[in-house]
């Protein structure tokens, strides 16, 4: 693999790129990415945090890149050295499919069309000029495809988690970036001993048992770096404006309507508020998702008034907390109790696994927490798991997730006394109900 040029990164100093790579970075669909934050609205609680998928995408594909030169040099009998680009390229794409504002988007995707920026990604990747870019030079976009969200049928299991597993090059990435960008140092990790320290047992990556301690550091820094950054009171209430102005819109302007590359390609965070302010109709849905971004972009944000933490390890949980039908329910119980109509009420349900959740799908197994350590017994080399060991990381088990409630501030005392009537009447987990 030759190297023609180099991009100057903040994390890894300098990020060498192939000739391929950089045919795929100067197209459209790629320069889009610099048009989306990774963190969405999390710059206007830290500054700095104004980083874009396009860097942590080129983040990816250099870690990427890594993990397998060092999987083929331990291992060259299962692996072919050449293949190097193509798992970079994979990981450069990984993230290709975001929409507007990252993830906050992709709730509004997921909510009113059932789909993923994974689905995104392998649309983009098979109807855009990547696509020919790929062919040409030789690459399967099939395959590039699958591998970039960590699913291709024609690649060794090791090869998908490289992109997608409990200690993939996303999150290797993305926690020293947003670490970086953030200023907050919960995310500080020691990826290099990560690294050199993956193993293969059964076409599998583990982790030798010699560098635990830099497994559950990882583990601690993503559980912290949800709490002190990811679901951060003033980042989520960033976020609940920008996707409750987008949903609130949707059915006049469209956002999820896109039915080619080219129209999803055109949706960013620029053109998304440009949209938006530009509706010229004056119905109650538009005067509040405009005030909803006016807010965001003079950080006139909404208020949290009541706050319940939670971590649960009940998977049903986590599914049943994420639903719509859920949130709407008790926004209108809230504001049945506090006199206002309930679309003045904003009540936040994120949930996120405690550990990395990735089924293997390639395996054809589902159980998604199975995190593989090699140690030994004996002088005999033995598989473990890795809640066997290590208490710090069974102590993290389960799912992390917060039920806030949010207004405008002229309501912040109505609904703050409705919000404790209602939580405060019994258990939060007698809400969660099919």
């Amino acid at each position: 693999m030759e190297y023609i040029g180099e991009i100057r990164d903040p994390v890894y100093k300098y990020i060498h790129i192939t000739d391929v790579e950089k045919k795929v970075i100067d197209t459209p669909v790629f320069q889009r990415l610099r048009r989306i934050k990774q963190l969405a609205g999390a710059h206007l609680t830290y500054p700095g945090a104004t980083h874009t998928r396009f860097l942590h995408s080129l983040g990816v594909m250099l870690t990427a890149g890594k993990m397998f030169s060092h999987i083929a040099n331990y291992y060259p009998d299962k692996a072919d050295k050449e293949d190097i680009q193509l798992v970079r390229l994979a990981g450069m794409l990984h993230d290709i499919g975001h929409g507007p504002f990252s993830h906050t988007f992709e709730e509004v995707l997921s909510e009113k069309r059932g789909l993923t920026h994974e689905d995104i990604a392998k649309m983009l990747i098979n109807g855009t000029e990547i696509k020919d870019i790929l062919s040409r030079e030789g690459f399967n976009p099939d395959e590039i495809a699958g591998l970039s969200v960590g699913r291709c049928s024609t690649r060794e299991r090791w090869v998908n988690q490289i992109i997608s597993s409990h200690f993939d090059a996303d999150i290797l990435d993305y926690l020293r970036r947003d670490s970086f960008f953030t200023g907050v140092e919960y995310g500080l990790i020691d990826a290099e001993r990560i690294i050199d320290s993956m193993v293969l047992w059964d076409n599998s990556i583990a982790i030798d048992e010699a560098a635990l301690y830099a497994l559950e550091s990882l583990f601690i820094a993503r559980y912290m770096m949800f709490k002190a950054v990811y679901f951060h009171r003033t980042v989520r209430a960033a976020v609940i404006m920008l996707s409750r102005a987008m949903l609130l819109v949707d059915d006049i302007i469209g956002l999820t309507d896109f039915k080619t590359p080219e129209e999803y390609v055109s949706l960013d965070d620029y053109s998304v508020i440009e949209k938006i302010l530009s509706i010229k109709e004056d119905c109650e849905e538009v005067v509040l998702a405009k005030r909803l971004i006016s807010g965001y972009l003079n950080r006139s944000l909404l208020k949290a008034v009541f706050e319940i933490f939670i971590h649960h390890d009940d998977p049903l949980y986590h599914s049943l907390i994420s639903r719509p039908t859920l949130r709407e329910s008790l926004e209108n119980e809230i504001a049945e109790k506090a006199g206002i109509t309930p679309k003045l009420v904003f009540l936040d349900l994120p949930s996120a696994p405690s550990l990395p959740y990735h089924p293997d799908y390639s395996g054809g197994r589902h159980s998604g927490f199975e995190i593989n350590i090699l140690g030994r017994e004996n002088g005999e080399k033995k598989l473990k798991q890795v809640f066997e060991i290590s208490p710090i990381v069974q102590s993290l088990r389960g799912f992390i997730g917060l039920a806030r409630v949010y207004t405008f501030p002229e309501y912040r005392k109505k609904v703050f006394e409705a919000s404790k009537k209602i939580f405060g009447e019994r258990p939060y987990s007698f809400k969660i109900s099919l």
